[in-house]
């Protein structure tokens, strides 16, 4: 079928993957074609769409019905690769509306209802686009089909059995959670206040493990782990390591994230949070070295839109308004990532209200600092840049004039 699909892709211009919708759309029909039934070995039908499921990603949807033992099988599959990262769905069913959820599980899926203790592993289902309810009926529909040969051969088994149906048919009224495991990527649960966050559903991502890749067929199990760069680490996931909170001093937990700003350089960005007094602290640090020239950086505020330029600010760069006399030193407040409007919360009120025609400067001798330059890559009209060299006193503050550079094995 994944030759089927293929040549009709090459066949068809423009996208063939067509939103998933009810409407009779001519555009978005399905193949039909002549296939053998694999149950009673006469000719049946099967049919191949095309579609995009919204908010996710490009499906085969394929469904094959015989006329002759009424025999029938949907399957779908990816129109894409194995994703980079396995991905876990978490969703409290609370109602029926719920229960309409559209859900692809994929084969390599692990489906679970742990307050039933209820777990469908891998690769024992074809991959499907159902509901919540679908997969619920679909579940129930397996423990049934062989419930007459269990009542004659082992009854007290078959009584367990339907009890335990009977548990699996009252979940259609909510109340329990749902888990789909999925280590290729390639499962979906449907968002409804999409691109709004839903409360009830948490996504999370995750590394497989050499097993699940191997199960993938992505490489062999015994395949050692080619070491990796610390570098490439830090840009590719969230790093997390433990200190203390800076405030009560109780076990805290750090983030920390290399992340490239676009047209200027690569920055750590560093949280703490503290789960016993609240306390919460963000630093922004340089991921290269000092600049061998200073930046200072002039904006002209003209419009409440420049409010929300990107704007980073190291541990070495001082701050001025010339308007109203302000200047923050480069030693009163740390590095931070953030827009102008987060910078200025104290005075955006009377910058905001529009009072006064001001400038904005970022003065940092490392050159470690940026503002975001909204017409980027043309100049912005509204803003100077100024390399300089730094004065003796500002490498005396950043301990320049005592580093040796050259020839300090001799």
């Amino acid at each position: 079928m994944s030759v089927i699909a293929e040549e009709n892709v090459r066949g068809t211009g423009g996208s063939v993957f067509k939103e998933i919708s009810a409407d009779n759309d001519e555009d978005n029909q399905p193949t039909e074609i002549e296939s053998l039934c694999m149950n009673c070995y006469q000719n049946g039908m099967t049919r191949i769409l095309l579609t995009k499921i919204p908010f996710f990603k490009e499906v085969i949807i394929s469904s094959f019905t015989c006329p002759n033992c009424s025999w029938s099988n949907t399957e779908i599959q990816s129109a894409g690769r194995i994703q980079d990262q396995g991905i876990a769905y978490t969703l409290k069913v609370k109602s029926k509306q719920d229960m309409n959820r559209e859900v692809v599980k994929a084969d390599s899926a692990t489906t679970r209802i742990p307050e039933l203790d209820f777990e469908i592993p891998p690769y024992t289902q074809k991959g499907s686009l159902s509901t919540i309810e679908g997969l619920i009926d679909r579940a129930v529909e397996g423990l049934e089909q062989d419930q007459q040969l269990r009542n004659a051969t082992a009854p007290e088994v078959a009584v367990k059995i339907d009890e335990f149906i009977d548990k699996l048919k009252n979940l259609k009224e909510g109340g329990f959670t749902l888990v789909i495991d999925d280590p290729s990527g390639n499962s979906f649960v449907e968002n409804p206040f999409a691109p709004q966050k839903d409360e009830a559903l948490s996504v999370s991502h995750y590394k497989r493990t050499p097993q699940q890749d191997a199960q993938l067929g992505i490489k062999a199990e015994d395949e050692e782990e080619k070491p990796s760069n610390d570098i490439d680490c830090m840009r590719n996931e969230v790093l997390t390591f433990n200190t203390n909170c800076p405030e009560c001093n109780a076990p805290a937990s750090t983030n920390m994230k290399l992340v490239q700003i676009p047209h200027f350089k690569e920055v750590i960005i560093m949280a703490t949070n503290c789960d016993d007094c609240g306390h919460r602290t963000n630093e922004v640090k340089s991921g290269g070295a000092t600049e061998e020239l200073g930046t200072k950086i002039t904006l002209h505020l003209t419009d409440v839109s420049d409010m929300s330029r990107d704007l980073l600010k190291s541990e070495t760069c001082s701050i001025l308004i010339p308007e109203l006399e302000f200047e923050l030193g480069m030693a009163a407040v740390g590095g931070k990532f953030t827009t102008l409007e987060g910078l200025l919360k104290d005075i955006k009120d009377l910058i905001m209200a529009g009072e006064m025609d001001v400038h904005i400067v970022l003065d940092d001798p490392a050159g470690n600092s940026y503002l975001q330059n909204v017409y980027a890559p043309d100049p912005d009209p509204e803003m100077t840049t100024e390399k300089y060299t730094r004065t003796f006193e500002q490498n005396e503050d950043l301990g320049l004039n005592d580093m040796k550079t050259e020839g300090y094995q001799e």
